[in-house]
Parts: C-alpha cells; structure tokens; sequence
C-alpha cells in the first residue's frame, strides 16, 4: 500500500494557502516555492483540489482561496481528492498456481481482511483535518 506524495503535497498546499492568503496572493509559484516542487505539479494539484471543491482560483492578483476552514476539510477529503488508485488499497498477485492448495485459496482467505484493513484506514482519514496540522505548524512557528 502507498499513497502517493500527491497527498502530502495537497495537505502542505492547503496549509500554506491559509497561512499566508491573509499576508499576500498565494498563487502556483509561491506554493511551488513553499514545497520545493515544479508550479507545473502545484497547477495540477490546484485543478484536482478545485474540481474537489476545496480551493477556488482567480487568474492574475486573484490568487487561490480555501473554499472551506481547514478545520472542515479531513485527510479522507483530501485523499478523495488527489489520489487516482484509491478504490483498492492492496493488489493481488494474479497468476496463482491454481493447482496448488495455498494459491487456490489465498485470495478468498485475504480479501476480507484487506477490505476491512481499507475501511479502518478510511475512517481514519475522516477523523483528522486539515486544521488539526495548520495547529501544529503554527504552533512549531510560534515556538522558534
């Protein structure tokens, strides 16, 4: 199971849009710049999180604004948003020896329990926001 850095990089995008769209424009470049990565990447990620309705952008000194409190949007929103392979966590190898005992029934042995590991997963996910991070990272802000 992996979940793409597609999610980790949203969660910082949103963070920043919060923190600095008080103090200045964010727009694709400063994001780029917060995160270390190519605008190109930001601008994709910005259209995913907009067609999510999480962000709305305005071309020129517009800028992009939350369109929800970081403290409404959860990690599963996110993920929702963002993450392309998300409908089965775990994979299954797919050319089992049929003729043998183990390979014949390793699927139907573990499915349910992949399914129900997904689940919990999720729920998780729905359990922390976005604003629970924004806490943290003012609060390591603050702190220096």
């Amino acid at each position: 199971m992996q979940i793409s850095t597609k999610f980790t990089i949203a969660i910082h995008m949103l963070v920043a849009i919060d923190y600095f769209g008080d103090q200045e424009t964010v727009n694709s470049a400063s994001l780029a710049d917060s995160i270390g990565s190519n605008p190109v990447i930001i601008r994709n990620l910005m259209s995913e999180l907009k067609h999510a309705g999480l962000i709305d952008t305005k071309r020129g000194p517009g800028g992009i604004k939350l369109l929800k409190p970081l403290d409404q949007i959860t990690f599963y929103d996110v993920y929702l948003a963002v993450e392309k392979n998300k409908d089965e966590l775990f994979n299954f190898h797919e050319h089992v020896n049929l003729n043998c005992p183990v390979g014949r029934n390793i699927h139907q042995a573990l499915s349910d329990k992949l399914l129900k590991i997904q689940r919990n997963f999720e729920d998780d996910l729905k359990r922390q926001t976005v604003g629970d991070v924004e806490k943290d990272v003012v609060k390591a802000i603050d702190a220096k």
